[in-house]
């Protein structure tokens, strides 16, 4: 009896090396691995998830087919409530929810003009949470403006150049009231982010796909979990490097 058949305990995965005609030397070589991690994988340890790929696509075989054991594993993160295809697929309930259970803070980093934004249950909505003492930070992408009004002058457009002050006549009411601050962020951004303290919904912008139709995450920060909290040091950074508002 061979290394490789004494001392398997990981029988399934033993039985699959042994009819592809391979040994721990081979497995090693191919993943670029010490054999002593070989050896730990056949004795039960379960592979790093580049590893499992690896192994289970020279093998011919699925993954769980060699782990059954990851059948049972929780891959989705806790911090992850739902996904959503585009913006549009988000329910409006979830929108109020998310920026309605705000007790402190709530903050928008989005391009002008976004529906979400100018619908009157959400602007209502925004303004209740003022008065309750809510701090609102907004956050406005004006590089994907600058873009789409050059391209317009471009093509001949008979329209005249978009005017940034109709874009952000929208959010004159608001900008009146206390603990609201606006910013113009000048730079590319990569996501857009609706958050009301701990709850998030993210759109991460794909290159060639229009902001509303990109995906949205629906994330509720959790103990433990660093998801949320990538994408609220995100908003900070924007939020930072963004100018302040204050002329008409």
């Amino acid at each position: 009896m061979n290394a490789l058949e004494a001392a398997a305990v990981n029988e399934t995965l033993c039985r699959a090396l042994l009819k592809a005609r391979l040994t721990e030397e081979d497995l090693a070589t191919h993943l670029q691995v010490d054999p002593k991690t070989v050896r730990r994988w056949l004795e039960g340890r379960v592979p790093y998830m580049r590893h499992r790929w690896a192994i289970a696509a020279m093998l011919g075989v699925d993954e769980t087919d060699l782990w059954p054991q990851l059948r049972t594993v929780r891959t989705r993160p806790d911090e992850l409530i739902a996904v959503y295809p585009h913006s549009s697929a988000v329910p409006w309930d979830v929108w109020l929810r998310v920026l309605g259970s705000a007790q402190r803070e709530i903050g928008i980093l989005d391009d002008p003009g976004m529906p979400v934004i100018g619908d009157r249950p959400v602007m209502e909505l925004l303004t209740e949470r003022v008065r309750c003492g809510v701090r609102v930070q907004i956050c406005l992408n004006m590089s994907s403006m600058s873009s789409l009004s050059h391209l317009s002058a471009s093509a001949g457009d008979e329209a005249t150049t978009a005017d940034p002050r109709d874009e952000l006549a929208v959010y004159v009411p608001l900008r009146e009231k206390e603990r609201v601050e606006l910013r113009l962020q000048r730079r590319l951004v990569y996501s857009s982010i609706y958050r009301g303290d701990d709850q998030l919904l993210v759109s991460q912008h794909a290159y060639g796909v229009a902001v509303d139709q990109a995906p949205v995450l629906y994330l509720q920060r959790a103990e433990g979990g660093d998801l949320a909290d990538a994408y609220l040091g995100a908003f900070a950074q924007a939020w930072a490097d963004a100018a302040a508002h204050g002329g008409s």
